[in-house]
């Protein structure tokens, strides 16, 4: 552990008093006040309070920034050192060459340096040290999902990812961009702000020679010698007259880019989310900044004011409706359907001061794109709140409607262009911490008496400055030194654990694969698609003396191996007992990698060959995790088991309730929903024990039967770990997936052994938490893995009166173990306005974490109550919002219109889709239903509203789309106008994408698109594959950049108008009206009418 005398390498500081260009100018358009043409006459817009009536004036924005706010580069204090986490400072490390200059140097997709530049130290961010060997007496910050804390000089190749054969092309290519475009904004993997800008996430690109490491390290996340998310080999019949790809890998011509799973051989670049940073689309020049990789048709439509807000003029739409015209749900003449409000498609990208002026500003979006400077409130990634100015009584939160609430996603992958999180070193004295609350120091605390003490922000303790932390105040009361050091000027950064906070070693890297050998597991593919997909992922492990494997296979016993590198082949120890289980051996179970790698790897392929001709149809599930769990117990780590069937023997077996549930819902069982609830507290009890024990569970459920996941998934949620569900199991379809999902889990950045606890100013408390995690005492959650995926969310209740015009602050601490074994402290910290004025409330208030909320607490409400009363509960809360408002803060008085607060316009037709969802809707299997609860369980803002509210998109016409659009076309409206019978539509969710197919389209666009001229008889679990003509090549680049998008390897499947799957597409079109639920129109004219009964 270095001391805090270390620092890091001297950065080049400009001449006194200049500053950098900013890289591009905030593209802040200021709108124009909302005007309807004359034919929207039925559509009034009434216009609320002006903006910022609050006393304090108007809150700063996101627009220019005086030059005076904008900091000269400093040079870090002793003990600050950058976290690896992140490319440089684009903001104020280095001034940002002129856009004609950086034309001239395409950056290579994947983010990789450009070749030009290939000579340059490049820093990975979660990688290991730069290229050149460090000046001697610097000492190296250890990486926190990077490479070993090593000296060597080495190319770093980042989270996985060699480079391909030079001859090979890219992958996830967009269309080649003119290199005279326009300067446009940059999607999330968009180009970087200047050509030497690193490689954030995925490998190094084909074209740049590489050097070997020279001193037996390898990079982390993947060596210099494996294939980048590679195709898993083949399995299934081959086509007719052609080497076939594996998993229906897209065959494309050499003159094509290779697609997501690549050729034969496994040597293409596959499926790689991480990659999204840094990477440029072939012809995109490195200065101009790309379409937008926001979700289009999330709401952000919502252009940022001239104040920079992120926020829109304050204008309320209001739709006229007259409750005495008649029967007007069956035809509500009065709403035009054009004018309701819809999520208009973001393009532009925002730069986000988090705060200006001293003040809090707006956070953009979570959909839309925007690139964070970090000026002492977190980035919004990492933790937003439900509203953005907090209510100073509980009277005042209760009568606004809306929920108070924290979303928190502590390991959030970030934009490429923003700064890294500043690692900082207290040496043994440790952080320094307020002496009542424990609260870490923080941007927000106040130093006083020439800097003797400090004043804690959360619970106003005056505590004394430590003598070796001394710094005198400048004129202005700031420390002399604030601007230096991170924890006085940055929102969030992450300090280096002392010996207190260890209860014991680091634990090392440690994941143990356990396998369904069971017959059916065996015969539908999916014990070999398990093998095959571990077998390729083993690469991705973070390399290093500290990460160690395991194995075990189960049917109605348990297989051990043990893979110890002097026995010429593994060894099998066979546990019969399925009810009183003990492990075979205390040691050799579970070995580093770098000493059974050959063994494993003739293990995994001999696997599916051992057990060819199992007749044993019984799965111990809970008896073998129980099994892994007692040979990892003295270290801890991550069990990814690979299950098949229903659990049937051992402890924890289960039956089949499906049957039960069938009958209970169909005759109106008011006790349906019991059956989503464990069948008893057997996994529960278990769960509790491996997070005690710093196991954390994925279950990976390869099944084409019920399995029962809500029994099942209680053990990974306890333990910070997810489910993932694969149902019918495809051999042909779904390995694909199977080993994309396994890679992500396991390289993705993330954390272990960790303890999380939020703090909050005086006047609130914390009221619950929710996620994947365990909890033994009620301030603090303990995680055993936590991993960019994964979101808390934190709810809170006031306890006193908060001041008005002071600021409420809230602080996250995460404590836990990278994959290296450094021991840290990430701490985010938000402070933000107290108002007691309502409208404030409404006018910062956040939809998309709002309706996030309402998602998860519905989900939270599913097993424990009957669906109806879940719905009603959710059309309650949208109701008790937009009466509050209409109530208290509309100015217009007409019975006659439905007013809608601007930032909440979209929260009646996002609470139809939740209503319409898998989770809420009546028919659907219980299996569905579970995954749906744990999938929402830990879902973060930016996945929970595609979750329920999808996004399509038309593929039959892409090549009539011009290259310099954005790669995925705008989305369509979610009705059944925009589908024609001669048109092929995709429409995904995040984790499914459903290809719509109508009954008269075109042969020519059928053989374009799937290789036949006709789709009768072709199975609807559809693999893509690439096809040598235009719109093939767009249709895979539109289905590759979703699927980098959500960091999820999208399943496909094909839906045929007059088959049942035609019809589930259609139900997914939540504007429409369906059996038993509203369209659009009619829910907006039931919202009004329910309000309107509230004001009476």
């Amino acid at each position: 552990m270095a001391s805090s005398s270390s620092s890091s390498p001297p950065q080049p500081q400009p001449p006194p008093g200049s500053r950098p260009p900013p890289p591009f100018a905030p593209q802040n358009p200021t709108p124009t006040p909302a005007s309807l043409p004359p034919s929207f006459s039925n559509m009034h817009i009434s216009r609320a309070p002006p903006p910022f009536a609050s006393p304090g004036g108007p809150p700063p924005g996101n627009g220019p920034v005086p030059p005076s706010s904008i900091r000269a580069p400093q040079a870090p204090p002793p003990g600050a050192r950058p976290l690896p986490g992140s490319p440089p400072p684009p903001f104020a490390a280095r001034p940002a060459a002129p856009i004609q200059q950086q034309q001239q140097q395409t950056p290579p997709p994947f983010g990789g340096p450009p070749a030009a530049l290939a000579s340059q130290p490049q820093r990975p961010t979660f990688g290991g040290p730069p290229q050149r060997a460090p000046p001697s007496g610097v000492s190296q910050p250890p990486p926190p999902f990077g490479g070993p804390p090593a000296a060597v000089s080495q190319a770093a190749a980042p989270f996985s990812g060699p480079p391909a054969a030079a001859s090979q092309p890219p992958l996830f290519r967009g269309p080649p961009a003119a290199a005279a475009a326009p300067v446009q904004p940059a999607p999330i993997g968009g180009a970087p702000f200047s050509a030497a800008q690193p490689a954030p996430f995925g490998g190094p690109p084909g074209a740049v020679p590489q050097t070997a490491p020279s001193g037996g390290l390898r990079p982390p996340f993947g060596g210099l010698q494996q294939p980048q998310f590679g195709g898993p080999p083949q399995f299934g019949a081959a086509r007719p007259g052609a080497q076939p790809p594996p998993f229906g890998a897209q065959a494309a011509p050499a003159s094509q880019p290779p697609p997501f799973m690549g050729p034969p051989g496994g040597n293409a670049q596959a499926f790689a989310p991480p990659a999204w940073q840094g990477q440029a689309r072939p012809g995109a020049v490195s200065g101009v900044m790309q379409q937008s990789m926001r979700m289009p048709g999330m709401p952000g439509g919502m252009p940022p004011n001239a104040l920079g807000q992120g926020m829109p003029p304050v204008s309320t739409p209001t739709m006229p409706y007259s409750p005495h015209a008649g029967a007007q749900v069956a035809t509500p003449s009065k709403i035009d359907p054009n004018q309701i409000p819809r999520p208009i498609a973001e393009t532009s990208v925002i730069i986000f001061e988090t705060r200006q002026g001293g003040q809090a500003a707006v956070p953009p979006p979570a959909s839309s794109e925007f690139i964070v400077k970090d000026t002492g409130n977190c980035n919004p990634r990492l933790m937003r709140c439900t509203m953005n100015q907090i209510p100073c009584t509980g009277d005042l939160l209760t009568t606004s409607g809306m929920p108070l609430a924290l979303l928190v996603q502590p390991f959030a992958l970030p934009h490429p262009s923003e700064e890294p999180i500043q690692l900082v070193d207290f040496g043994e004295m440790g952080p320094i911490r307020c002496s009542r609350c424990k609260a870490y120091i923080n941007a927000f605390m106040r130093f006083i008496d020439q800097g003797k003490h400090f004043i804690c922000n959360l619970c106003g303790f005056s505590n004394d400055t430590p003598r070796e932390y001394f710094c005198n105040l400048g004129p202005d009361g700031r420390r002399r030194d604030a601007d230096d050091r991170p924890e006085l000027c940055r929102g969030t950064v992450e300090f280096i654990a002392t010996k207190e906070f260890l209860v014991r070693d680091p634990m090392p890297a440690v994941y143990f694969f356990l396998i369904d050998v069971s017959m059916n597991a065996v015969h539908t593919g999916a014990t070999a698609a398990a093998c095959s997909a571990i077998q390729q992922a083993l690469t991705d492990l973070p390399e290093g003396p500290r990460t160690m494997v395991g194995i075990a296979t189960f049917d109605s016993a348990i297989h051990f191996y043990s893979l110890k590198r002097a026995q010429q082949q593994p060894l099998m120890l066979i546990v019969p007992d399925v009810h009183d289980v003990y492990t075979p051996l205390q040691t050799d179970l579970i070995l580093p990698i770098s000493e059974c790698r050959e063994n494993l790897e003739q293990l995994l392929e001999s696997i599916p060959n051992m057990f060819e001709n199992n007749r044993v149809a019984d799965s111990a599930f809970a008896a073998a995790m129980k099994a892994c769990f007692l040979a990892m117990k003295s270290t801890g780590g991550k069990l990814l088991v690979f299950q098949s069937v229903l659990p049937s023997v051992g402890i924890g077996s289960l039956s089949a309730r499906e049957a039960e549930g069938r009958s209970n819902i169909s005759t109106g069982d008011k006790e349906a929903h019991k059956l989503l609830q464990p069948v008893d507290k057997t996994l529960k009890t278990m769960a509790l024990e491996f997070a005690e024990y710093q196991v954390c569970v994925d279950v990976f459920l390869t099944s084409q039967s019920y399995v029962d996941i809500a029994s099942i998934s209680v053990v990974p949620n306890t333990t910070g770990g997810r489910v993932y569900y694969y149902y019918p199991f495809s051999a042909l379809s779904d390995p694909a997936k199977l080993f994309n999902d396994l890679r992500w889990n396991i390289s993705r950045p993330q954390g272990f052994e960790a303890v999380m606890r939020v703090r909050c100013s005086q006047g609130l408390q914390v009221q619950d938490y929710y996620g994947n995690f365990c909890k033994r005492v009620p301030t603090d959650i303990d995680l055993p893995a936590i991993d960019s995926d994964k979101t808390i969310m934190v709810t809170f209740k006031h306890d006193d009166k908060l001041q008005e015009n002071s600021e409420c602050g809230f602080q996250c601490a995460l404590l836990y173990t990278t994959v290296f074994g450094q021991r840290r402290i990430r701490v985010i910290n938000l402070s933000l306005p107290c108002t007691n004025m309502l409208s404030n409330l409404f006018r910062y208030a956040d939809l998309e974490t709002q309706f996030t909320y309402v998602v998860k607490q519905a989900a939270n409400g599913i097993p424990s109550i009957p669906l109806s009363q879940v719905r009603d509960q959710v059309t309650s809360t949208c109701i008790n919002i937009l009466q509050s408002y209409r109530k208290y803060c509309a100015s217009v008085s007409s019975s006659g219109q439905l007013i809608l607060p601007e930032a909440l316009k979209l929260l009646p037709l996002y609470t139809l889709a939740l209503i319409k969802s898998i989770g809420l809707r009546n028919d659907g299997r219980l299996d569905d239903r579970s995954y749906w609860v744990s999938i929402v369980s830990s879902i973060s803002v930016l996945l929970a509203v595609p979750l329920v509210f999808p996004r399509m998109i038309a593929l039959h016409d892409l090549t009539s789309r011009d290259d310099d659009d954005s790669l995925i076309p705008n989305p369509l409206t979610l009705n059944s106008e925009n589908i024609h019978d001669d048109g092929v539509y995709l429409l995904e969710n995040g984790e499914d994408g459903f290809v719509y197919v109508g009954n008269s389209v075109n042969p020519i666009t059928l053989e374009q698109i799937f290789g036949v001229s006709s789709l009768a008889g072709v199975s609807n679990q559809l693999v893509l594959e690439q096809f040598d003509n235009e719109l093939s090549r767009k249709v895979n680049e539109v289905v590759n950049e979703i699927r980098r998008q959500r960091c999820s390897y999208l399943r496909l499947r094909l839906c045929k108008k007059g088959d049942p799957s035609g019809d589930f597409f259609r139900s997914l079109l939540v504007e429409d009206k369906a059996p038993g639920g509203l369209s659009y129109v009619e829910f907006l004219v039931h919202v009004h009418r329910q309000i309107q009964s509230k004001m009476t």
